[in-house]
């Protein structure tokens, strides 16, 4: 086969790529290793940036996004028992977030994509980005798609990422993991908690009025069977608790899963005709829900460069926007979770920090302009 541009791996990034590039008029086939009943039920982020939702409208993708999104127009930072709240939309301009989970996105893209656009069961087995070519497998067989050349949107683990020769490698673990839960009970909040412990980090999302999504910090070495539901409610109930009696409601437990924290970045994002997006060129840390929001203005930018023929400042433009969500998601994480080799002196620093941050509005803008996220010009 042929086509002008090779998409590897149908998550949001692939698939968005490629509704992109065909409201532009310009050919695309995506492969996907997995099936399609695995994309459309792989549990990731849920909080939207500003502008992956203008995104989504300006492309037709947000007709059910906007039915069932829940808009937000601010967030709470709590410590101390008690809540403290950054008014997101005010201190932006009128900027808000949108919760609205991945695996929806995910949904309403591929039933937009055109037949045969996406190859499920289509596993890259080889990427050559000099001719561009990219060999796959599919029902046993192997084949080849030749193009102009490729996009790597296939995430960390995937075949993109190990093609690009020559690359510089930044990376840094955190000693700590998120255990989160997906559970079937109405949310306790109506805006996202972001809590600061002695015990741990705690963080309350929601997914819809009925379900919510909520994590704690844990020891990257746990495993959900450490975890019985009894557990996680008990040591929830003890990081959320407020001075004014505030109560988290409790119900079954649907998914639970620990993910390892860390940061990762390599550069440049692109080999001759291999260009990466999303988890292929850059990691973050889950607090400031930058990973599918990065993801998005990556695939933005690049749909941008092929259609107006600015691939050459491709990369050079993303890195700084990469760098800056990878700075605020690091300065949230640290300033959030209890790292347990600090000592007293630096559990007082961050305590100060924290009441800083809820009491100056110079800082309370910062955090919410970044947050809400900035242009997706490559800025």
């Amino acid at each position: 086969m042929r086509t002008q541009v090779a998409i590897i791996g149908a998550g949001p990034a692939g698939l968005l790529l490629s509704r992109l590039l065909e409201r532009r008029g310009i050919d695309a086939v995506v492969l996907e290793s997995r099936d399609r009943a695995y994309c459309e039920r792989r549990q990731r982020a849920g909080m939207l940036e500003q502008g992956t939702v203008d995104v989504l409208r300006a492309c037709g993708a947000a007709d059910r996004l906007d039915r069932e999104g829940l808009t937000h127009h601010g967030l709470e930072l709590r410590f101390g028992g008690r809540g403290h709240r950054i008014a997101l939309s005010e201190l932006t301009g009128g900027k808000a977030v949108t919760i609205y989970a991945q695996t929806e996105i995910v949904k309403d893209l591929i039933a937009l994509a055109p037949e045969g656009r996406i190859r499920f069961g289509a596993e890259v087995v080889e990427v050559d980005p000099v001719t561009p070519r990219v060999t796959y497998r599919e029902n046993g067989r192997l084949h080849t798609l030749d193009c102009d050349l490729i996009a790597g949107c296939d995430g960390f683990h995937g075949v993109s990422r190990a093609a690009v020769r020559g690359s510089t490698v930044f990376e840094r673990e955190y000693p700590y993991a998120w255990l989160g839960v997906l559970a079937d009970v109405p949310p306790s909040t109506e805006e996202l908690i972001y809590c600061h412990h002695e015990r741990g980090f705690a963080l309350h999302s929601l997914r819809s009025p009925q379900v919510s999504r909520l994590y704690l910090q844990v020891d990257p070495t746990d495993q959900p069977s450490d975890w019985p539901d009894e557990r996680i409610w008990a040591e929830l109930r003890t990081r959320f608790a407020t001075t004014d009696g505030w109560t988290l409601k409790d119900g079954p437990i649907r998914e639970k899963a620990v993910t390892p924290m860390r940061s990762f970045v390599t550069e440049p994002m692109r080999h001759e005709r291999l260009f990466l997006a999303g988890d292929a060129a850059h990691i973050v840390p889950p607090t400031g829900a930058k990973g599918l929001n990065l993801a998005v203005s990556d695939v933005t930018a690049l749909a941008g460069a092929i259609a107006d023929g600015g691939l050459d400042g491709y990369s050079q433009s993303r890195l700084r926007q990469v760098w800056r969500a990878e700075h605020f998601s690091y300065w949230m994480t640290t300033l959030l979770h209890t790292d347990p080799a600090a000592d007293a002196f630096a559990r007082r620093l961050q305590l100060s920090h924290l009441e800083y941050v809820v009491s100056s509005a110079a800082a309370s803008t910062t955090l919410a302009e970044n947050y809400v996220g900035f242009a997706y010009d490559g800025r």
